[in-house]
């Protein structure tokens, strides 16, 4: 699919104006103890549409909604005020360093050291927003960030820092940083690689950290064409992964091959034994015959099983499900957990690639697979885990997901809870517009 109509239609298409909707309805109860705001960012052109147009490019737009004592408080939408945005808008440019080709920070949204932040791929500093969605500036972490940052990073659930790999296309490595729960960077570590490849997560275990090198890299002639994201499936890079420790005072990295695939999310990785066990979502190809979004092959579950005595991957697939935006209880990131959830894509090829038409839950110990679906006419995108308490058992909460409803052609907010997965919602946050599929969603606890 080479002119990337999906942008023109249904769910896909952008939307031309900020809003903000208080009150909106709410059918069902909302749990008290759901306290915080639900976000989403992703891409919203400006301007004309551009059907040559990259399905990861186009100004960052944050949407939220603000929950409280059992209350939708608001409905808000804004824009990342890039320098793009700005000049646009008629605005004045965002404070902050300028580093990079761009600043559009619209691949993912965190919170850390008390900065909400929205990141981004390819060399994009991290651009800190306010629970309003105002942009406050851009954030170089206090200077102690010496090049661009990452739209994964993973944060510690024990110790509150945060970890990342960054790629840019110039360097002939990734950067591995640790940002420390001061919000300073205090370990940087260039990772030599054979070409700049588009890495865009990796892995954290207790006690090391897990790069995929894959064969999606940089591509001069995509650049030289103009594309604001130049990667492309690439034959010639190597497919393979590296298991790192995490406090190495040396890139000394234990590379294995893998079969050729990529990996844009994993969901978990742990230790056990000898072993490191990551479960994943594995793109047989992407970018290669649709160079503009990434739709071209199913994307599966699957178990890698690292033995770095032998320096051997074991490769299984677990489900037959089309599925991505994995996540978990993020309580249990980087150690054992049971279960995980996804977004149920639509078959492959049927124009769909950041929403599909329910929820999945996994029980990785027993392989059964439950599904939430949402109903006929609607698509829902990446879901967010809150636990019902400090204390409570794993994955034992509510799921949060943005469902588009293109009969009405608006969208509403779900709230499932776990112990009732395949049931009616708990609660739908209804809104009078619709907010186009993003990326990433995140939620803020107040």
């Amino acid at each position: 699919m080479g002119d990337a109509p999906y942008m023109q239609a249904g769910g896909y298409r952008p939307v031309s104006h900020e809003a903000t909707v208080f009150e909106p309805d709410v059918v069902g109860q909302l749990p008290p103890e759901l306290n915080g705001t639900f976000t989403r960012i992703g891409p919203n052109p400006l301007g004309a549409f551009d059907a040559h147009r990259h399905a990861f490019e186009g100004a960052p737009m944050v949407h939220a909604i603000r929950i409280q004592d059992g209350r939708a408080q608001w409905y808000r939408n804004r824009w990342l005020r890039t320098d793009r945005v700005c000049a646009h808008l008629g605005e004045l440019a965002a404070p902050g360093p300028r580093r990079g080709l761009s600043d559009d920070a619209g691949g993912n949204l965190v919170q850390h050291a008390g900065r909400i932040l929205a990141v981004g791929d390819g060399g994009v500093l991290p651009v800190q927003i306010g629970t309003d969605l105002a942009t406050v500036a851009r954030v170089d972490f206090d200077g102690t960030l010496a090049g661009g940052f990452s739209a994964h990073p993973e944060i510690d659930p024990l110790t509150g820092e945060m970890f990342a790999v960054a790629y840019y296309h110039e360097p002939p490595y990734v950067l591995y940083l640790v940002i420390g729960a001061d919000g300073q960077v205090r370990k940087t570590m260039p990772i030599a690689v054979k070409r700049p490849p588009m890495m865009h997560a990796f892995s954290l275990t207790e006690r090391y950290a897990v790069f995929y090198d894959l064969p999606v890299a940089y591509d001069p002639a995509a650049a030289a064409g103009g594309s604001r994201v130049p990667y492309r499936w690439r034959t010639d890079h190597e497919s393979r992964i590296g298991v790192l420790p995490r406090e190495a005072t040396a890139p000394d990295v234990l590379w294995m091959d893998v079969d050729p695939c990529y990996v844009f999310h994993p969901l978990n990785a742990y230790e056990t034994a000898n072993r490191i066990i990551i479960h994943l979502v594995r793109h047989p190809r992407v970018f290669d015959r649709e160079p503009l979004r990434p739709g071209e092959t199913a994307p599966t579950l699957w178990r890698w099983t690292i033995d770095a005595r032998s320096g051997t991957v074991v490769e299984r697939q677990l489900e037959e499900h089309a599925e991505e935006f994995p996540r978990i209880d993020d309580r249990f990131k980087g150690s054992y957990n049971r279960y995980g959830f996804a977004v149920a894509m639509s078959p492959c090829g049927s124009g769909g690639y950041l929403a599909g038409p329910g929820l999945l839950r996994h029980d990785l110990a027993l392989g059964r697979t439950d599904i939430h679906e949402v109903g006929p006419g609607r698509e829902t995108g990446e879901a967010v885990f809150v636990p019902r308490g400090h204390d409570a058992t794993e994955a034992d909460g509510w799921l949060l997901s943005l469902v588009y409803d293109a009969r009405e052609d608006r969208s509403e907010l779900l709230v499932v809870d776990t112990a009732d997965f395949t049931g009616e919602p708990t609660a739908v946050v209804r809104l009078p517009l619709r907010v186009p599929h993003g990326l990433h969603a995140t939620w803020i606890a107040a």
